[in-house]
């Protein structure tokens, strides 16, 4: 199988130590978070790849010699400011460590996010177009592969778009994020997609592809996976052991917070030496190894 470490938090902004200890505990519990009393236990044993998805690689860069299994890293780096991501760290120390990922892992197995995109009197076009243009220069050498998304209709944006205040995007502005960005990366010798967008901006010279294909799992690992039917997309299928309501980030346009308290309060029940990212096991938990 392969994890996602994770698509439900940022398990490596912010619990990077309790990863660690499960790394060398041998096995990580998940909750399912549709039937919490189900419990699923995956040994690392049966890992063959993990992806990690974070908007912070600093925790954990000094321990990624210790784990022996093929490394893929999303790291999220986009150009907003407090108003919008109130707890990410100063993006220059992002691009720093981005560069030093790609020193440690390879350029070939990291992924830029410039993700999601949404546009105000703020954040417009052109500002968009200048941020987007710089980030390609710092990163030029050190990134290959760079993945843009489009904001989406969530909880979390829809209870957040008084401070979003963002617009419907039109033709235009697809095209001229579109032909700019292609642009952009083309000039420093990157390609740039977007997984699972209605608008795949293909005709502007994006290139098709998933966050995590077929051939990559192939070329990471040497096996074989299903599509994953949780996602509507063609990535192959991961297994998360994140939890929602659970980042500090607090992100407005996120969409795995919808519930601050309880972030606040799954925050406060982490304990890293627990097998679980939220709490401890408990005796009527239904525990089931999960071998794929």
């Amino acid at each position: 199988m392969i994890l996602n470490v994770s698509g439900r938090t940022d398990i490596v902004a912010f619990y990077t130590n309790w990863f660690m200890n499960r790394v060398k505990e041998g096995f990580v519990d998940v909750r399912n978070p549709f039937n919490p009393k189900l419990v699923s236990r995956i040994k690392f044993e049966n890992v063959d790849a993990i992806m990690f998805c974070t908007k912070n690689p600093i925790p954990i860069l000094k321990h990624l010699k210790e784990i022996d299994k093929p490394i893929l890293f999303h790291v999220t780096l986009t150009p907003y400011k407090k108003d919008i991501e109130p707890n990410v760290i100063p993006k220059g120390k992002i691009i720093e460590a981005v560069k030093k990922l790609s020193k440690i892992i390879g350029i070939d197995n990291l992924y830029v996010r410039y993700d999601p995109i949404f546009i105000s009197e703020k954040y417009n076009i052109k500002y968009h177009q200048k941020a987007f243009d710089n980030m390609c220069a710092l990163l030029s050498g050190y990134v290959k592969h760079i993945i843009i998304s489009f904001v989406d209709d969530y909880k979390n944006v829809r209870k957040n778009s008084h401070i979003l205040q963002f617009k419907n995007m039109t033709e235009e502005d697809y095209k001229q994020i579109g032909l700019s960005f292609s642009k952009s990366a083309q000039k420093y010798g990157m390609t740039v997609q977007t997984c699972a967008e209605k608008r795949n901006l293909s005709e502007y010279g994006f290139k098709i592809d998933e966050c995590l294909s077929k051939e990559l799992a192939y070329k990471l690992t040497g096996k074989k996976y299903p599509k994953w039917k949780a996602r509507n997309c063609n990535c192959v299928q991961m297994v998360d052991i994140g939890v929602y309501n659970s980042c500090n980030h607090f992100c407005k346009y996120c969409y795995a917070n919808y519930d601050e308290t309880k972030v606040k309060e799954n925050f406060k029940n982490h304990d890293p030496n627990s097998s679980l990212l939220v709490g401890h096991l408990e005796s009527d938990d239904i525990i089931k190894e999960r071998i794929k």
